[in-house]
């Protein structure tokens, strides 16, 4: 999942509870990760101010995280799948844990209302 989170492009995260992927942290809460990839398109870098440009997303990532185990669960770039998910138009920037400790930075929300949401859809 680690890997998924640091490519080199826009993407909205939503959880069910704090992101650590640190083995020795000692943390075995389960959580469950979705990972938004936001199409580029012209008008959308860099933000979205005066209201140009929107959040298109082209591909979405689930991944269920149990004693330190990361479990992909979802994977689609299917527009109709993607449709029915909402966009967490209230994403953040969201501090998380990748392996080995090392502290990263994305935009993301912790929603256990919108996990449920998710999962009912990839049922």
């Amino acid at each position: 999942m680690s890997e998924v989170l640091q490519i080199p492009k826009r993407k909205l995260v939503v959880s069910l509870n704090d992101i650590s992927l640190n083995d020795d942290d000692g943390d075995d809460i389960e959580n469950i990760v979705f990972i938004l990839m936001v199409e580029e398109s012209f008008g959308s870098a860099g933000g979205r101010g005066g209201g140009s440009g929107n959040r298109k997303i082209d591909k979405i990532i689930g991944f269920r995280i149990k004693n330190n185990a990361e479990i992909k669960i979802f994977e689609t770039d299917n527009i109709n799948t993607i449709e029915k998910f909402d966009i967490p138009y209230n994403a953040v920037a969201m501090d998380i844990t990748l392996e080995y400790g090392k502290p990263y930075v994305v935009q993301g929300v912790i929603d256990q209302e919108m996990i449920k949401s998710y999962l009912k859809i990839i049922e």
